[in-house]
């Protein structure tokens, strides 16, 4: 089966794309500030070593993170980890497209992605968190079997916001 070209290629966050998961992580945090639990102002300081644990991080048994690339470019990212108290919950982090790539069925990619490695890793529940003002997320989610739970928190950079957690089952693998 070949791939369609206009389609982006996933790779999974690993040292040698500590470069590119920066580029695309800094641009992310300027884009949709709110979406983030940290702020451009804090992660553009992090030095190269900094970054270079970070993409350790995102990549173990119990964590993941993609990055989403057309024609060289990365134009998406998203990433997962196990829960510490229950590894049947797989919470997803920093979901983002680049605008000139959303509407594209990239975000779906991603989240495709993080799902089967979660179901991989025996997971039943992807949990994530949305700011109440990302309407175009929140409705991203639900159209991709997402709901709200009912659990929110103040969103830490802005008190004015809160997230909203919502979860989805992790169907079984064949």
């Amino acid at each position: 089966m070949s791939r369609n070209p206009t389609e982006p290629i996933l790779c999974e966050i690993n040292p040698q794309l500590v470069s590119s998961y920066k580029a695309v992580r800094l641009r992310a945090l300027q884009d949709t500030p709110s979406a983030f639990g940290s702020t451009y102002a804090r992660e553009s300081q992090f030095s190269d070593e900094d970054w270079l644990q970070r993409s350790l991080n995102l990549c173990t048994p119990r964590s993941v993170g993609y990055l989403a690339c057309n024609h060289g470019a990365c134009c998406g990212i998203a990433a997962a980890f196990l829960a510490g108290r229950n590894p049947l919950e797989a919470h997803v982090v920093s979901v983002w497209v680049a605008p000139e790539h959303r509407k594209s069925g990239v975000a779906r990619q991603l989240m495709d992605a993080i799902q089967t490695w979660a179901a991989h890793r025996g997971a039943h529940t992807l949990v994530l968190m949305v700011t109440s003002n990302n309407h175009t997320a929140i409705d991203f989610y639900q159209r991709n079997g997402f709901t709200m739970t009912g659990h929110t928190e103040p969103y830490p950079n802005d008190p004015a916001l809160i997230e909203h957690e919502m979860s989805k089952p992790i169907p079984k693998l064949l």
